[in-house]
């Protein structure tokens, strides 16, 4: 994983969960591959299943958009 990780230039933290006891009993996901967002207060806000392109300007976008409102004022 971290190969993976420094080749494709991930610069958020990965979690990998070999227990299932973060994905699967606390946000009920069982089935790779899947993406969670998590708030600042830890709660998820939303997941998608399935491989994405997370390379585009509209997911950056989203992405941003999520921090920002997240931010502390």
């Amino acid at each position: 994983m971290r190969r993976t990780i420094q080749e494709r230039g991930y610069t958020a933290p990965v979690l990998i969960d070999r227990s299932g006891e973060t994905t699967g009993k606390g946000y009920g996901v069982w089935g790779p591959p899947t993406a969670y967002f998590v708030d600042r207060r830890g709660q998820l806000i939303g997941r998608v299943a399935g491989a994405r392109d997370w390379s585009t300007p509209a997911v950056r976008a989203f992405v941003e958009a999520l921090l920002e409102e997240g931010a502390q004022p």
